[in-house]
């Protein structure tokens, strides 16, 4: 063999050798930074753009355009964007919008349904503020309404008369007109099944679990545990395709994901759903417990039940309530909460000006 064979050879060697080292490298690397990825949780927002984007950019998450300034971090909001303030539509396209963006960075932005998002898409209206049915209304909108109103005439006159037979076709159609805002008719048309935010909606998980940590809007009752992770997330999902909002629906179950608080606080209407089935009480520490160990995680973060104070870290740090009542019509403490490995670090934030 020539020397200049040899020479080729041993090059030929090195350089397989250098790739190998590269590619271990880069995967040491790459396991490293899955294990650092920083987790940034925010609880319930309810129509508050202010408060939303507050908490965003002291996260790090979102600049001062709105645009995704995280990084490779997690951005988990729990729900409850909906109901109360004005700004619902604004505060969901911009989470939308980071949605597309934060994947360019290695980042990624998770939202979990709430009950709030469920009501709304189930015709559950008690609690929409009128400025969220004015963010919907344009300059067609009065024409929109007449023609809602020319095309469910039947059911609406029906309707008004159950409660008082007396009115009169002219007074049923202004009574109509009072009780339904220009925006109205756009909302609901968003809100189905079929709409944008329902689709939308509708293909957030009721339960995220990343690293370890458990997240979900109101809580996993021990009912609920028995059920696997990817069930629930299919059946609250078929259930809003359905827009099932009836008292048997796991949308308005007391001990479903969306509406439980029995981990955290007294929950009435929890007692009665087991008074009614012959269900055991739960001590609320052996129940978390119990729901961990079946979905194989250390730790639990929940919302919908508001601390008006800040985030609590409770049970020995195996639950983190992060509901602070962020928006204004509640006035609590603007937060959000990190989670690097296995640490968790509450996060108050100063509210800017109204």
């Amino acid at each position: 063999m020539s020397v200049g064979s040899r020479w080729r050879r041993c090059a030929a060697r090195l350089r397989s050798l250098l790739a190998a080292l590269a590619l271990l490298s880069g995967a040491a690397i790459a396991q490293g930074s899955a294990a650092a990825q920083r987790i940034v949780a925010v609880g319930d927002l309810h129509g508050d753009f202010s408060a939303w984007t507050d908490i965003a950019r002291d996260a790090g998450v979102e600049d001062l355009s709105g645009h995704w300034s995280g990084g490779t971090a997690i951005l988990i909001q729990l729900g409850d964007i909906t109901d109360r303030g004005p700004d619902s539509a604004k505060i969901i396209a911009n989470l939308q919008q980071l949605q597309r963006e934060a994947p360019r960075a290695g980042g990624k932005v998770i939202v979990v349904l709430g009950n709030h998002e469920a009501m709304n898409a189930t015709g559950d209206l008690r609690y929409v503020s009128a400025g969220e049915y004015a963010a919907f209304a344009t300059a067609q909108s009065a024409a929109l309404r007449d023609r809602y109103y020319a095309a469910n005439r039947g059911r609406i006159e029906a309707a008004a008369r159950d409660s008082d037979r007396g009115l009169s076709p002219a007074a049923i159609h202004d009574r109509f007109l009072a009780s339904t805002p220009l925006g109205w008719v756009e909302h609901q048309k968003a809100w189905a099944p079929t709409g944008e935010l329902g689709r939308w909606a509708r293909s957030n998980p009721a339960i995220v679990k990343l690293n370890g940590t458990v997240f979900v809007h109101g809580g996993i009752s021990a009912e609920l545990s028995k059920i696997p992770l990817e069930d629930v997330n299919r059946k609250v999902a078929a259930a809003m395709a359905k827009a099932d909002g009836g008292p048997s629906s796991i949308l308005f179950d007391p001990l479903g994901p969306l509406w439980y608080r029995g981990l955290v606080a007294r929950d009435a209407d929890a007692e009665a759903a087991r008074a009614a089935a012959g269900s055991p009480v739960q001590n609320p520490e052996l129940e978390l417990k119990t729901a961990l160990s079946a979905y194989g995680a250390k730790r639990m973060v929940v919302a919908h039940t508001p601390n008006l104070s800040g985030i609590l870290i409770i049970d020995n740090g195996l639950l983190a309530r992060i509901d602070t009542g962020n928006s204004r019509y509640y006035g609590g403490q603007l937060s959000w909460l990190e989670i690097a490995g296995d640490k968790m670090t509450p996060h108050a934030v100063r509210r800017s000006a109204p």
